[in-house]
């Protein structure tokens, strides 16, 4: 039985065809549109912390809510991002950025 190599350890370099350079400048817009979100939700995220930090719970609640909803605004929209990525797992993805259940649950999504 003989194995063969990866295409990417081939040896052999592909001709540059349009439909190369067009699947790695899509890659490549997925990855940024991706990063971009992620950074959006960092930024929401540490908003929201920062407000907790700051304010007793009582206080400003009309700020605090419009604070999760744009957080949960754009967990979901990095959500959708990631599947259209083909990335469909999202337990680590909530554990890494540590978003709250409160947010999730803003989302429509509920913890198990």
């Amino acid at each position: 039985m003989s194995l063969r190599p990866p295409q990417s350890l081939a040896g052999g370099h592909r001709p540059e065809t349009g439909a190369n350079v067009l699947d790695y400048e899509i890659a490549q817009q997925k990855a940024e549109a991706l990063g971009d979100t992620g950074r959006k939700v960092e930024q929401a995220l540490e908003t929201l912390r920062a407000f907790d930090a700051r304010h007793e719970a009582d206080r400003d609640a009309g700020q605090r809510t419009r604070l999760l909803d744009d957080a949960a605004q754009k967990v979901w929209a990095f959500m959708v991002q990631r599947e259209l990525c083909g990335l469909r797992h999202w337990e680590a993805v909530v554990k890494s950025y540590a978003i709250p259940r409160e947010v999730l649950n803003r989302m429509g999504r509920t913890s198990r």
